[in-house]
């Protein structure tokens, strides 16, 4: 049967960081990924934006794979070299959106460092009032992640974007249509926060998912509480046992979600786009399990989402 992937209101993809390029794409297209999220941290690196985008259009010519969004992750709030670096890079990034056959440049919303989160919003309207027009004005949604890069209200190195009162708050800041999420269970899963109703209440402002699971081991938050890790053991020295993670970060199929839900809730909402997976987080599917755990998501996830498209007969 032949497969229309214009046919598919949600595709199935993953991240790629944009220093392994054109290649990295061109090795992994056989194993039937939808769409690929480029990302950038915090600065372009010496990449030339303009012949990154046409290495990639040549690799995916003839293919009906697609760009998803294109992304830089720093903090374009603070004014550091590298802040204003990653600010300089969103900036071109809505510019050249349209290099990449793409509608969406992805990032962290930023802080003030180590201050708390409403104390940052007189900046990020300075910042992000003239960058949601720019991007506006050029056909251009802009989606923050929602990482805590681990932080909390009060204090933080990186994103506000992680509280569902701060998106309010950002919104109400920066009250552009074109302005939302770049979305995933699982951050919000290792605060303790219930993905679904979250999921339902704000999945108008959700433009990009991001493919992450977590998995949550209730015994250990009933022994230890949060203040360990989700990052893996911590082994500390002599003859005291090592502190257990409460949370793991999963690769979707081996984490708690049901990504059947999920997808259910994102067409409800008239959710269209990516769910692009995030790889190389997950504990047990790493080093050489990393694509094998990644093209398990890849099957999974199609499937969460009923198959691909059949059209229906004519009656």
């Amino acid at each position: 049967m032949q497969k229309n992937l214009n046919k598919e209101n949600i595709r199935i993809g993953t991240l790629v960081q944009a220093k392994h390029g054109a290649e990295y794409i061109r090795q992994i297209l056989k194993y039937g990924f939808e769409s690929f999220s480029i990302t950038f941290w915090q600065t372009f690196d010496g990449i030339d934006i303009k012949k990154l985008a046409g290495e990639i259009n040549d690799v995916l010519s003839g293919t009906e794979a697609v760009i998803s969004s294109i992304g830089i992750y720093g903090n374009p709030l603070e004014k550091g070299k590298k802040d204003q670096e990653t600010l300089q890079g969103l900036k071109t990034l809505i510019d050249n959106a349209h290099l990449f056959n793409t509608d969406i440049i992805s990032g962290f919303a930023g802080r003030i460092r180590n201050k708390p989160i409403h104390e940052s919003m007189k900046r990020f309207k300075q910042v992000f009032t003239p960058l949601a027009k720019r991007a506006k004005d050029k056909g251009v949604r802009l989606a923050f992640e929602n990482c805590d890069m681990g932080g909390t209200w009060e204090s933080g190195d990186w994103n506000i974007a992680h509280n569902p009162t701060a998106w309010e708050m950002m919104f109400d800041e920066v009250p552009y249509d074109n302005m939302g999420l770049q979305w995933e269970p699982c951050h919000q899963m290792v605060s303790l926060i219930d993905p679904m109703p979250q999921l339902r209440e704000w999945v108008k402002k959700i433009f990009h998912v991001h493919g992450k699971d977590a998995a949550i081991h209730w015994d250990v938050v009933r022994k230890y509480g949060v203040h360990s890790s989700t990052h893996g053991d911590i082994n500390l020295p002599g003859k005291i046992q090592a502190i257990k993670p409460f949370a793991y970060h999963r690769t979707p199929g081996f984490g708690d979600s049901s990504w059947t839900d999920i997808i259910s809730e994102l067409r409800m909402g008239g959710f269209t786009g990516s769910i692009d997976i995030e790889g190389w987080h997950d504990p047990v599917y790493k080093d050489d399990l990393e694509m094998t755990g990644q093209v398990h998501a890849l099957n999974y996830l199609k499937q969460c989402r009923g198959g691909s498209f059949i059209k229906n007969p004519k009656v």
